[in-house]
């Protein structure tokens, strides 16, 4: 029954903070040194750095892209080449691609003709052709018959776009060189819903003037949005004329992070650039980047033919991306409460150090905590004792 008591007595038992001062230099170093650093972790990092402070926005965005230059090759029938002809597709997304190299296949016909000879397509009769295989990865449907290849080899025939294609002789250097000299403007829109806030990497002093004549440059014109494709290559770490004979990929990164509080109101694109198709030294299978497109064309007697075009060449990504962030009352309000909780943890921490690693923590320790009597006045003469007050 005892025992009941007790608990519903602690029930009723008030507990309240009471100040111990304890003039003591090393613990009053550790409380006032962690609360430094509990007052910088909040000042600097969280406010200045992470600047928990405001509220955030991504970005919404829209490119647009123009490529301008004209080259003259020798190596194919096309003899003079503008933006018409080496920019595939002539409108694209966030990407455009630009021809650098290419295998020219002159005028197929859809008819019969052998195929390349290797281990699966070399026979000795009809018997060693299927009629009808159609390999998703060969060059046409087989019709089950062993032609001529040459006058010492035999090669099972398909009906295909005939001559066949030969992809194995790719120019050692790129056919369109001087693409490197073409040049790109970028029209770049963002906005932050959230904040209603509308920008574009075309600043407001451009004109049209200024436009027919600047180029990028990052140091004497980093508003300029017009680029030439061999500084964006260079600023890549790669060189255009070594990646223009196998083509590749690279991203025109634009950073639209801005702070859109009135006294850091500076919102303007950063500009960085790298290459994205991997490139491995020593493994050199499927390098760079190809298609294929055709042109097609109609001779006197009705008959269709075309002309085959591997394309070799840079594929060109606009990514944009960015964050705003504005002064908000809520999350500032939030961190501030969370800087208070730290705050108050600092005492804690300052217990500990007083109740593990001093040298009286045991004298300490017991007047931490008090029982207080209502009959006696012992503890007002123990606190003078320890003091030395009378």
């Amino acid at each position: 029954m005892s025992g009941w008591q007790g608990c519903v007595q602690y029930l009723f038992y008030y507990e309240t903070p009471k100040t111990l001062v304890i003039p003591n230099i090393t613990v009053g170093f550790v409380f006032r040194f962690t609360q430094l650093l509990v007052v910088l972790y909040v000042l600097g990092y969280v406010c200045l750095v992470q600047k928990a402070y405001q509220e955030t926005d991504s970005v919404v965005s829209t490119v647009t892209t123009k490529v301008k230059g004209f080259a003259f090759t020798n190596a194919s029938s096309i003899k003079y080449w503008d933006v018409a002809d080496y920019v595939i597709p002539p409108q694209g997304g966030n990407s455009f691609f630009v021809l650098t190299n290419m295998i020219v296949t002159f005028r197929q016909t859809r008819s019969r003709c052998p195929l390349f000879p290797d281990h699966s397509t070399v026979c000795v009769d009809d018997c060693d052709c299927i009629e009808g295989l159609n390999d998703p990865r060969g060059s046409g449907i087989q019709t089950g018959l062993c032609e001529n290849f040459s006058t010492t080899v035999k090669t099972c025939e398909v009906i295909s776009w005939c001559p066949l294609e030969i992809d194995s002789h790719l120019p050692d250097h790129a056919l369109l060189d001087s693409a490197e000299n073409f040049t790109v403007l970028i029209k770049n829109s963002i906005t932050y819903p959230k904040f209603n806030f509308y920008r574009r990497n075309i600043a407001p002093h451009i004109n049209s003037s200024y436009l027919r004549s600047c180029e990028f440059n990052r140091s004497s014109d980093p508003d300029c949005p017009i680029f030439r494709l061999k500084n964006i290559v260079s600023e890549a770490g790669e060189d255009f004329q070594d990646m223009a004979v196998k083509g590749g990929i690279l991203g025109i990164i634009i950073d639209w992070s801005c702070d859109l509080d009135w006294w850091a109101r500076k919102c303007s694109p950063k500009y960085s650039f790298r290459r994205l198709d991997s490139r491995i030294p020593n493994n050199d299978v499927a390098p760079g980047y190809n298609f294929r497109f055709a042109k097609y064309y109609m001779d006197q007697g009705g008959e269709e033919f075309r002309t085959l075009f591997k394309a070799y060449g840079i594929r060109f990504d606009v990514i944009v991306f960015g964050t705003a962030g504005k002064f908000g009352v809520v999350p500032t309000v939030v961190n501030l409460g969370a800087a208070l909780t730290f705050l108050s943890l600092v005492p804690l921490v300052a217990d500990w150090f007083l109740l593990t690693c001093l040298r009286k923590k045991d004298l300490y320790s017991r007047h931490k905590v008090s029982y207080l009597r209502e009959d006696t006045d012992s503890e007002g003469e123990t606190m003078r004792t320890i003091f030395g007050t009378k």
